[in-house]
């Protein structure tokens, strides 16, 4: 984001608890930042929606970066990703109640598609950090699967009230388990000698399908860049 949208997020950040992510939000962001609010209904055209996207994308980043430092090699793969997602919720903690107001304007209709392609920009952020290189089918149902896990997750988390959110990690690895057990059990349906030659088919036709190539985040509020 430019320096001026940061500011703006920044000083909305401290009206969010109280204001949730609303015009008033906004227009005190707007004020308290100095920024005219003509300037800053160009960097974010929808107002508050763009704002809490922003927020959003800033946490995706700081889980990138925050993921680029760390070595992983030593634990299972089901371990980093349960990783990845517990420090992207860690990471947005101090803001707890931003977030709360994010899910509650995301869950409206008329926001619902934003709320989903943010939830698919996170995991597509996880998963690339893991260096998942998958251009086929896969790349859509991991990125499909780990947004379901995450969501899951992510409203466990907003109304967890145990220490150090202990329960929400052990609801966490509950789910990618269960995520496990469904590919153990594709994989023993594709090595059975009956059902494999039934997958054979569509097999072949999801291995036809590519991923979209990486590009810039030109498109995102705030003027963002991955």
């Amino acid at each position: 984001m430019t320096e001026t949208a940061d500011r703006l997020l920044d000083a909305a950040l401290m009206h969010v608890p109280f204001d949730g992510w609303s015009e008033l939000t906004f227009r005190s962001a707007a004020s308290d930042a100095d920024v005219p609010l003509t300037e800053a209904k160009a960097l974010f055209p929808r107002g508050a929606v763009d704002l809490a996207l922003a927020f959003h994308h800033r946490g995706d980043m700081q889980l990138a970066l925050a993921l680029e430092g760390e070595d992983l090699g030593a634990l299972r793969f089901r371990d980093r990703v349960a990783h990845a997602v517990r420090l992207r919720l860690e990471l947005v903690e101090p803001h707890k109640e931003a977030v709360r107001r994010g899910a509650t304007l995301f869950a409206l209709p008329v926001y619902a598609a934003d709320g989903a392609r943010a939830l698919w920009e996170t995991a597509d952020t996880i998963w690339t950090a893991l260096g998942d290189r998958s251009d086929d089918l896969n790349w859509y149902t991991k990125r499909a699967t780990l947004s379901g896990v995450y969501s899951a997750t992510l409203l466990y988390w907003l109304g967890d009230q145990s220490p150090e959110h202990a329960a929400t990690w052990s609801f966490l690895d509950r789910r990618i388990e269960d995520v496990m057990r469904f590919e153990t059990l594709k994989k023993q349906v594709r090595e059975n000698r009956v059902l494999g030659r039934l997958m054979a088919g569509p097999d072949w036709l999801a291995k036809q399908v590519r991923a979209p190539s990486a590009s810039p985040r030109s498109d995102l509020p705030g003027r963002w860049r991955a």
